[in-house]
């Protein structure tokens, strides 16, 4: 099976092809990439099965126990996660390569825009099929780089701040990467993927960063390695540079948001036996990524720009994505950056479409037509707080607090539920805005779509779970060490429940024309809020600011250096 080298070339090939030649014959190139992109997707799908039938690949261009015989460490190991990744990637790519031919064969620099294009896809494709951490981080670096040369329109002024903004803070994350690399190499010696692991689980290594302090080498190795996929992940604090990016063209947002930007959830799964034995580290995870959703969703309802709604919205969406992974439920991740990649590719394409659109025609959106509120319905109503609290709360209150199940059964469905309880109250209220149709038909939809939903996460919790990690012990070993004390799960169960609450009691009273009245620190706190989330909650400003003060102090050292050489 060593012709699967070539799945990851073919966009290489095909941006080798419109490199080459002249601008006159550019598209009819630019049209045959296509093709290679459509093979490397092809190939990946072939591959996912074969490694799904027939077991891992394994393909070493080096000796594994003399590394330093190569500068450049080269070899893929595909096993089930890579295969997902390569079919996803490449799935994408060839789509948001399409529309890019079409959508850029009128720019100045369309030859470069559309080569570095099919040249992304080979680096993600290389780096999820990458045979040891080096040559994965070799790959996730390239892509630093080519997010700051992807910006395009680097003679626009915010273009190239955004870029640089984002190179910057990306580099952040490639050197907390770095260290933890070579942290890894110290501890444990050995880069390979199945050996560290191995190690790790047999050396009990204790560091002592600060006097009276001590943590595990594998504490320290995945928090290094957790800021890097934080960075990549546009975690929060490290989410600034997302939105600083979105002057670039809206196919290669299309690209970021389906495919690099779930980079740190694909991390946390490749490295996730090292990240089990860390406790510490996936409960941060769980924290930070809890931070994310929240302060993404608050910032993206302030947006009125289309693609900084969207921006925002990734965000919140990453965060997820690593609050699951934090939560233990490592294939729940990897299924949720899925479902993500192909919504938000389709959608910042369609985002495409109506910017050009726009363009053409300036009175779009039309304004003045609005629809006519619909009638307070009580069966709408009552559906969606019968599905959204009442049915998940005896659910999630029995199963937690009254039966006894063991730790396996219990933990992993108790996350499941719990996002089965959060998607679904989102998708259930979203419904509620549906104006001109029948009040039955709507409570129909509620109830099909909780179902509907259901029926995924179960899929999730025995099908997919089992062909990402069909060992049991090992899922359960996740969860054992992602389990979160009784207290803190009540606490937020408790907290979702007086927001679901406070939402369709607003929405009753709303609709039969009445006012709640709320004390008054309570307005002053909404108001705060609302100020917050309009500015960001000033993260860019302290950015600003902690710049100011590192180049002053840089300054003073580079000047009393000089000082002192004369």
């Amino acid at each position: 099976m060593s012709i699967v080298v070539l799945v990851p070339l073919l966009p290489l090939i095909g941006a080798l092809i419109v490199v080459a030649g002249g601008s006159d014959s550019l598209h009819k190139r630019a049209k045959l990439a296509v093709y290679f992109l459509g093979a490397a997707f092809i190939g990946s799908a072939l591959t996912l099965w074969h490694v799904a039938t027939e077991g891992p690949i394994t393909i070493r261009f080096y000796d594994p126990e003399s590394l330093a015989s190569l500068v450049f460490p080269m070899g893929f190991y595909i096993d089930r996660l890579s295969a997902v990744m390569m079919t996803l990637i490449s799935c994408v790519g060839m789509i948001v390569y399409t529309y890019s031919v079409g959508n850029m064969f009128q720019d100045y620099n369309a030859r470069r825009y559309l080569s570095l294009m099919a040249f992304t896809v080979f680096v993600l494709l290389c780096m999820v099929s990458s045979a040891n951490i080096m040559m994965l981080f070799i790959f996730w670096q390239l892509l630093s780089y080519l997010l700051y040369i992807l910006a395009h329109n680097h003679s626009h002024g915010p273009t190239l701040a955004g870029a640089f903004r984002t190179y910057t803070l990306l580099r952040v994350g490639d050197v907390a990467f770095l260290t933890g690399i070579v942290l890894a190499y110290q501890l444990y010696g050995t880069l390979e993927f199945g050996t560290l692991f191995e190690r790790a689980a047999e050396t009990s290594v204790l560091l002592a960063p600060l006097p009276g302090i001590e943590i595990s080498g594998a504490t320290a190795v995945t928090l290094f390695l957790l800021i890097g996929g934080l960075c990549k992940s546009a975690n929060f604090p490290f989410h600034i540079w997302l939105p600083s990016s979105l002057f670039a063209p809206t196919p290669m947002h299309a690209l970021l948001h389906a495919g690099i930007i779930n980079a740190g959830g694909f991390l946390i799964n490749r490295l996730a036996p090292l990240f089990g034995m860390s406790p510490t580290v996936l409960h941060l995870a769980f924290a930070i990524g809890l931070i994310t959703v929240i302060v993404g969703g608050l910032m993206m309802l302030r947006q009125n720009d289309i693609k900084r709604k969207l921006g925002y919205s990734t965000i919140g969406q990453m965060g997820y994505m690593i609050m699951e992974c934090g939560l233990g439920a490592f294939a729940l991740a990897v299924f949720h950056l899925i479902a993500h990649g192909f919504f938000k590719g389709s959608v910042f394409l369609y985002c495409g479409n109506v910017i050009h659109d726009a363009r053409k025609h300036p009175g779009m959106p039309h304004v003045g037509h609005s629809d006519k509120p619909r009638e307070f319905s009580f069966l709408t109503w009552f559906t969606g707080l019968f599905t959204t609290l009442l049915i998940p709360l005896v659910i999630l209150l029995a199963i937690h607090d009254v039966l006894d199940m063991p730790l396996l059964e219990s933990q992993g469905l108790m996350i499941f539920l719990f996002f089965i309880w959060i998607t679904s109250t989102q998708a259930i209220l979203s419904l509620t805005r549906i104006q001109g149709v029948a009040s039955w038909k709507v409570s129909a939809s509620m109830i099909s779509v909780w179902f509907f939903i259901i029926f995924i996460y179960l899929f999730l919790a025995e099908t997919f779970t089992a062909f990402l990690y069909p060992d049991p012990a090992e899922v359960e070993f996740y969860l054992q060490a992602a389990a979160l004390p009784d207290w803190l799960f009540s606490t937020i169960v408790v907290a979702v429940s007086l927001v679901i609450i406070t939402t369709w009691s607003y929405m009753y009273i709303s609709a039969k024309g009445g006012s709640i009245r709320v004390p008054g620190w309570i307005k002053s706190f909404k108001v705060r809020l609302y100020t917050l989330s309009m500015n960001r909650f000033y993260i860019e400003k302290m950015y600003e600011g902690l710049g100011r003060v590192f180049s002053r102090v840089l300054n003073r050292i580079v000047g009393h250096d000089k000082g002192w050489s004369k």
